[in-house]
């Protein structure tokens, strides 16, 4: 049984459903390297799993585009499993999620069941406020069968993330832990965790220095803990 952390904060929260694409990012193949996750809010983002291609991509694959799907569902996922609630964190994560899958069903030919033909193409260009027309190409029949294969795609793909967020629920913890700790972790520190090593401290990071004695600068303490007399 998945043990639960009871939410503390919202950046307790953050801490606990961010990490969970990285993971699935990392133990997934065709998918890019992370190369950090951090809790300090980008632009209208609480939070970042930044991933960098290795080499310039001109065209995706399917299992690229499942793994990304896969990834979107990592911070849902984490809040049901590990705090036990729903946010609405995770509505633009569903949004791509949903358009990536119905992309592969409707203009990327990826399903076996409709094959390799568009379904609904763009026309006309913005004009006065009003956004792009789509024009649909398919009889209502077909649009059911769209929609049960976008269907089925999402609830694989959240299959897929669920199972390796529960099994490595302690890699969880682990990456959460250190991001309330340096709010930032980098490939190399998630490499450590994902070994089962305890992170590498940040390259910048100095540890905190102790506090002097009570008895100030330089004075002796003694075996009592006052202040020794002078010789």
């Amino acid at each position: 049984m998945v043990r639960r952390i009871d939410p503390i904060d919202e950046e307790g929260d953050l801490a606990r459903t961010i990490p969970p694409r990285a993971l699935v990012a990392t133990m997934l193949p065709k998918t890019d390297p992370v190369h950090k996750v951090t809790i300090i809010p980008r632009g209208r983002a609480l939070g970042v799993t930044v991933s960098l291609p290795e080499k310039d991509r001109y065209s995706y694959n399917r299992e690229y585009m499942l793994a990304q799907i896969s990834m979107l569902f990592g911070g849902r996922i984490a809040e049901e499993v590990f705090m036990g609630q729903m946010t609405t964190g995770a509505s633009n994560d569903f949004e791509r999620a949903t358009q990536l899958a119905r992309d592969m069903v409707t203009r990327y030919g990826m399903s076996e069941a409709l094959g390799p033909m568009v379904y609904a193409e763009n026309e006309g260009e913005v004009f006065l406020g009003r956004s792009i027309t789509k024009t649909t190409t398919m009889s209502e029949a077909t649009m059911l069968k769209v929609d049960a294969e976008v269907r089925r795609i999402i609830d694989e793909q959240y299959a897929v993330a669920r199972k390796l967020i529960e099994d490595n629920a302690d890699k969880m913890h682990a990456m959460a832990k250190a991001l309330l700790e340096w709010e930032t972790i980098d490939g190399e520190q998630l490499d450590d965790i994902m070994a089962g090593k305890p992170p590498r401290p940040p390259k910048d990071w100095t540890p905190p220095t102790s506090k002097p004695s009570s008895g100030g600068p330089g004075t002796t303490v003694g075996p009592d803990g006052a202040p020794a007399a002078a010789a």
